[in-house]
């Protein structure tokens, strides 16, 4: 098997609408320790979310687009409270499987879970200080520029999307590192897949500059992450 190039056709399991449930509440409800473990939140908290909602010095609102199973608007908004910031957080998925796992974990007054995407919140005028998303831009696929424009557009401030960069070292660590937590989940098997079908550093950075030549900014913020930046046009 190949990483060179980019997996366009590859399914992950839990995107079957008759997966087996059990499994999928598994994979959702473990997600809190793999982002934790994997996806290098924390630091672009530290680096970027956080300074910007310092630097507004108002009350601010922020949206997840994609939450899945929650625990990452969870955790930031832990940490912003922590910071004294007054935020309050949306999460939006279009999966209602995904937005009962949400619901479950049980959230702070200041945390709302939606079943909705981001045209449903355009169309409703909404309008955010902070966009982000983790792990959907190489679910969108083709379609990630225009994903990434429509969050654009529902945010007068910051925009961030987090997601993986392909590489042999990626596929293998996570292989091995994933392994104690996988039983019971899709995680190895789709984890692996995701790997396959995400973006390289230039690919992503094409990809956006080719709806929004010069708005977007691809960096790394954690070993084998990508963070594309942009600012908002709402």
């Amino acid at each position: 098997m190949s990483l060179a190039v980019r997996d366009r056709e590859l399914v992950e399991l839990m995107d079957d609408p008759a997966c087996d449930p059990a499994r999928l509440a598994a994979t959702l409800r473990r997600f809190g320790i793999v982002n934790r473990l994997f996806a290098g939140w924390g630091t672009v908290y530290r680096r970027h979310l956080g300074p910007y909602l310092t630097s507004l010095g108002r009350p601010a609102r922020v949206l997840d687009i994609g939450s899945g199973g929650g625990d990452l608007p969870l955790r930031l908004a832990r940490r912003a409270a922590r910071d004294g910031l007054e935020v309050a957080w949306t999460g939006i998925d279009p999966d209602p499987r995904a937005h009962a796992i949400a619901i479950e974990r049980g959230a702070p007054a200041n945390v709302t879970f939606r079943v909705a995407d981001a045209d449903d919140l355009a169309a409703e005028g909404e309008v955010f200080d902070v966009v982000f998303s983790n792990h959907v831009l190489h679910h969108a696929g083709s379609s990630a520029a225009a994903f990434a424009e429509a969050s654009r557009a529902l945010s007068r401030g910051l925009v961030l999307h987090g997601d993986i960069d392909r590489n042999r070292w990626a596929y293998g660590l996570y292989a091995v590192g994933i392994t104690p937590f996988a039983p019971g989940t899709f995680l190895r098997t789709d984890g692996l897949r995701s790997i396959r079908r995400s973006f390289t550093h230039d690919e992503l950075q094409r990809e956006l500059d080719a709806h929004a030549n010069g708005a977007w900014s691809v960096g790394t913020h954690a070993p084998f992450r990508l963070l594309a930046m942009s600012r908002g046009r709402a």
